[in-house]
């Protein structure tokens, strides 16, 4: 299997390389990152074999998009999406790179949710011109669900269905502005909502189907089957406990610190991949695609060095005896796909 290979839903409308490169990393988030290190990251990728970006607006408030639109200009046999559902407006008040909204970046925008008709066209434009591209391949729309807005959801679901937001990426795509839309989120139930509401070619749910949690099994995955309707599993890290593991510092699960029984539970992973002789960060990052709903796996990328390490652990030959011992110790659930080397 290599980074660029396809093995897809064959329900589904949309084609998608195996290995994904998320690039919110590169646009500031957590940390600092110059503008020289995020091109040798984008680089390294590409060269790598790696064919499939995604980018926001929110990534630094437009910043990464203006890296990745320098990186992939002309590149355009490289898949690229970016997401919609966030304006951004000129703030001249921000005028130094210091931390906002968890991203490092000078860029001078202040960001207001509009998932209308009116408010995903505007985005579509903006993120053209900050990338430097005349289209992109795949339109997501970024952070429906209760879980980012709490009571606000249902207003801006009304947006999106009653006021124009889906219709207008319908039309983006018909016209062939766009390949595919669909939407990119952290929670499983919006997902199955926009499934009902809308002829969506992709789901990017971060962080929900990883070797601790698999939710998804249930109800999400084969509605998605039967939709025709791929889906990119972001975070398979659940935000770095599966990568950097508990041995190395303060641990990390979900945007926030790790619960103990996550680390205990992460704990006798490591001790289990040890066993076999592999990094349970390869385990993390193959065991997505497992499942024939799952066509990419997208992992964020801060460096160069990372993306070289993250395409050894790609390839890793993983035994199947490590897969049995996960499920005999019910570290996973008896219903998920195994990957089969």
């Amino acid at each position: 299997m290599t980074a660029a290979s396809e093995r897809p839903n064959t329900a589904s409308r949309l084609r998608l390389p195996r290995l994904g490169f998320g690039a919110s990393v590169i646009g500031g988030l957590f940390q600092r990152v110059d503008s020289e290190s995020a091109q040798a990251t984008i680089a390294a990728a590409l060269d790598g074999g790696i064919a499939y970006v995604d980018t926001a607006p929110h990534y630094g408030r437009g910043l990464s998009e203006r890296r990745v639109g320098d990186a992939l200009r002309d590149r355009p046999d490289i898949l690229l999406s970016t997401k919609v559902g966030r304006l951004m407006i000129p703030d001249p008040g921000i005028t130094d790179d210091r931390e906002r909204d968890s991203f490092f970046s000078a860029m001078p925008f202040s960001p207001r949710y509009d998932y209308s008709g009116d408010g995903i066209l505007r985005s579509f434009e903006a993120s053209l011109h900050r990338l430097g591209l005349a289209r992109v391949g795949l339109l997501l729309v970024h952070d429906i669900g209760r879980m980012v807005h709490g009571d606000q959801h249902d207003h801006y679901w009304d947006q999106l269905t009653e006021g124009g937001g889906f219709a207008a990426l319908e039309r983006l795509r018909d016209e062939g502005a766009i390949d595919g839309f669909g939407i990119g989120v952290n929670e499983i139930a919006v997902c199955q909502d926009a499934i009902r509401a809308a002829p969506l070619d992709a789901i990017l749910l971060a962080g929900r189907y990883t070797l601790l949690e698999q939710a998804p099994l249930d109800a999400l995955f084969p509605e998605c089957l039967a939709a025709g309707v791929t889906v990119i599993v972001g975070g398979p890290y659940n935000s770095g406990i599966l990568a950097s593991g508990t041995r190395g510092g303060p641990a990390h699960y979900n945007y926030g610190d790790a619960p103990e029984d996550v680390v205990r539970r992460v704990r006798r992973m490591e001790q289990i991949a040890d066993e076999h002789g592999i990094p349970l960060a390869a385990a993390a990052l193959q065991f997505p695609l497992a499942h024939p709903a799952v066509g990419c796996v997208l992992p964020g990328l801060r460096d160069a060095t990372q993306v070289r390490q993250t395409l050894d652990w790609f390839e890793l030959a993983i035994p199947a005896e490590f897969w049995a011992a996960l499920r005999d110790e019910n570290l996973l659930r008896a219903d998920a796909p195994l990957p089969q080397r």
